[in-house]
């Protein structure tokens, strides 16, 4: 089964494109992502505004924040900490 993530991001966040940008690109994807315009809504305005790009794999329970990748990171980096990451 694929695993769900959802990215917060904000139009015109460079982080966000580039970090959206190497997820599509990782070969053979396992997972579908959502993308979460945080300008849409206050609640998440507020919690992600000094954070974004936040990516989190969407669980029954809720949500859950994974590490944070740095933007000088390869696409194989990327991809190595959602494997290591994703329950």
């Amino acid at each position: 089964m694929d695993k769900q993530l959802i990215l917060y991001s904000k139009p015109g966040c460079h982080l966000c494109e580039g970090l959206l940008e190497k997820l599509e690109k990782i070969p053979d994807a396992w997972w579908t992502i959502e993308v979460r315009d945080i300008t849409t809504r206050e609640d998440w305005f507020n919690i992600y505004q000094y954070e974004i790009p936040v990516l989190c794999q969407k669980l029954p329970s809720g949500e859950k924040p994974l590490p944070r990748v740095s933007p000088r990171a390869s696409v194989k980096q990327v991809q190595q900490m959602l494997e290591q990451n994703l329950s």
